[in-house]
C-alpha cells in the first residue's frame, strides 16, 4: 500500500514538475533585437551607425553587440532608433474642431463617458505618431486622470500619461469656462481648478491630487484661445501663486505655468514654477531669470503654427490676440536660444489633430535649434523636466523598452521623425510599417 501511495505521488511530482517546467518556458520573457542602419544616443546627441538594441521583459538589456541566440530580430534596415519622443504639453482627451463655436458646443454637450473615448482614439494616434510618453496639462470632468488609470490598467492603448485634471486659474481667467450666462452653465469652482485667494487656490489644488492629479498646471497669464480676457495679462496674484506651488511641492508635484506676458512669467518663476509653457512675450531679462533657476521652457511652436494657418476663421478679438503672440514668439524663441534656456519638447496637442506631434521638431530646428538640440528636447531633457528620466528619455540598459524608428538619418533629415515606421513602448511593437 506504502510502495502504491510512493509510486504515485512520484508520479504526480514528475507531472507538476513537468507542468511547472512548461508554465515557466511560456512565460518567459521573449528577446528581442532591433537592428537598425543608425541609433542616436540622446546621452551625448550623437548618431552611431550599425548599433543593436536588445530588449527583454520590457527592458532594454543592451546597447550594442552581438544578437543572442534565440533572440526575435526585428531588421529596420537604413533607419535612425530613438528613444520614444515625449510630449510635454498635451491635451490629448479633447481637440479643436474647424468651427470655434461648434466645438464649444460640443465641450458642453458631450458626456464625460462619450469623450473618454474621443481621449482613447487620440491615445492612440498619439502613441503611433511615435510619442511613449506625454504629458498632458489640462482636461475637464477629470476625464484625464481616468484614461490614464484605463491605459495602466491595460483596457486601451496609449503612452504613458503625466497628467493634471483640471488647470488651477482665476475667475474670467483663460481656464475659467467660456462667456455663457451663468444662469445657463453652472459657474466653475476649485473642484473645477477656479479660485480666488491663496485659500481657494490651495483648495483647487489639493483636489486636482484627490482625484489623481500628477502634476499641477496653472495660467499665470492670459491666453490666445479665450475670449475674454487679453493674452499677456497677469491673472494670479503673488499670494495666490506662492500657495498653489508650496502646496504641489509640498506633495511631491511639479507645476507648470502657462504664461505668455512677461511680467506673469516673472511672478511665477519667483513663486517657483517648474516650467513656463508657451512664453511668448517673455524678455531676455526673464529668460536669464529661467536659466539660473533652472525653470524649463515648453514654447508650443506647433500650437501657434496651427492657429496662424487659420486665424482669420477665429473670433476677431482671437485673431488679434493670435497674430500678437506669434510675431512674438518667434523673437522669444532665438533669444531662448542664446540665453541657453532649458528647452523641453511640447506642442499643445489638441489645439490641432492629435498624431500630427512631430512636426514640432521641424519647426524648432526651423528657428534656430540645432537637429540634435531638438531630438534631446523631445527625449532625454523632457524625461527631466517630467521627473522620469530614471526611466526613459534615453536608451541605456535598465531603461524602459520604449524605442521608435523613423526612416534613414534623422540628423540629415528631421522631418523623418512626421513618419515613424516602427513604435515599441513597454517593450511592446505598437506599430511596425511593412517593410520594416
Amino acid at each position: 500500500m506504502k510502495t502504491s501511495i510512493h509510486i504515485a505521488l512520484a508520479s504526480a511530482a514528475i507531472v507538476l514538475s513537468a507542468t511547472s517546467s512548461a508554465v515557466f518556458a511560456a512565460d518567459a520573457p521573449e528577446t528581442i533585437a532591433l537592428k537598425a542602419a543608425h541609433v542616436f544616443d540622446s546621452s551625448s546627441g550623437n548618431l552611431k551607425d550599425g548599433a543593436v538594441v536588445i530588449v527583454s521583459g520590457g527592458k532594454i538589456v543592451s546597447v550594442g553587440g552581438a544578437v543572442p541566440a534565440g533572440a526575435r530580430v526585428i531588421d529596420l534596415g537604413n533607419a535612425t532608433l530613438l528613444p520614444g519622443f515625449i510630449d510635454a504639453h498635451t491635451h490629448v482627451t479633447a481637440e479643436f474642431e474647424p468651427s470655434y463655436y461648434l466645438g464649444v458646443y460640443h465641450r458642453i454637450m458631450r458626456f464625460p463617458a462619450e469623450q473618454a473615448l474621443y481621449g482613447a482614439m487620440y491615445a492612440r494616434r498619439t502613441l503611433e505618431a511615435g510619442f511613449t510618453t506625454i504629458r498632458n496639462v489640462g482636461a475637464d470632468d477629470f476625464v484625464d486622470i481616468s484614461l490614464r488609470n484605463a491605459i495602466n490598467a491595460g483596457v486601451t492603448e496609449g503612452p504613458r500619461m503625466i497628467t493634471a485634471a483640471h488647470g488651477i486659474g482665476s475667475p474670467g481667467g483663460h481656464f475659467d469656462d467660456f462667456a455663457i450666462p451663468p444662469e445657463r452653465v453652472k459657474p466653475e469652482g476649485p473642484i473645477e481648478g477656479i479660485c480666488t485667494g491663496a485659500d481657494q487656490c490651495r483648495e483647487a489644488v489639493r483636489y486636482q491630487m484627490k482625484w489623481g492629479a500628477d502634476v499641477i498646471k496653472i495660467s499665470a497669464s492670459g491666453g490666445v484661445l479665450s475670449e475674454s480676457d487679453r493674452v499677456d495679462d497677469p491673472q494670479l496674484t503673488p499670494d495666490e501663486l506662492a500657495a498653489i506651488v508650496t502646496e504641489a511641492h509640498n506633495r511631491g508635484r511639479k507645476v507648470a505655468a502657462h504664461c505668455h506676458g512677461d511680467t506673469a512669467a516673472r511672478l511665477a518663476i519667483a513663486a517657483g514654477v517648474d516650467s513656463i509653457e508657451h512664453g511668448s512675450f517673455l524678455t531676455e531679462d526673464t529668460l536669464k531669470m529661467m536659466k539660473a533657476k533652472g525653470v524649463y521652457l515648453v514654447p508650443t511652436r506647433m500650437a501657434i503654427w496651427w492657429v496662424m494657418k487659420q486665424v482669420d476663421t477665429f473670433p476677431p478679438q482671437i485673431a488679434a490676440k493670435a497674430r500678437a503672440a506669434s510675431a512674438a514668439a518667434d523673437k522669444m524663441f532665438k533669444t531662448a536660444l542664446r540665453v541657453g534656456v532649458p528647452i523641453a519638447f511640447g506642442t499643445d496637442s489638441g489645439v490641432f489633430p492629435h498624431g500630427m506631434n512631430g512636426m514640432e521638431f521641424a519647426l524648432m530646428t526651423g528657428a534656430g535649434m540645432t537637429t540634435k538640440a531638438a531630438l534631446l528636447a523631445g527625449t532625454r531633457d523632457a524625461a527631466k523636466l517630467l521627473g522620469l528620466d530614471a526611466e526613459v528619455g534615453t536608451l541605456e540598459v535598465g531603461k524602459v523598452a520604449d524605442i521608435v524608428a523613423v526612416p534613414g538619418n534623422v540628423l540629415e533629415d528631421i522631418h523623418a521623425t512626421e513618419h515613424p515606421l516602427f513604435v515599441m513602448h513597454l517593450g511592446k511593437v505598437v506599430l511596425q510599417k511593412s517593410g520594416s
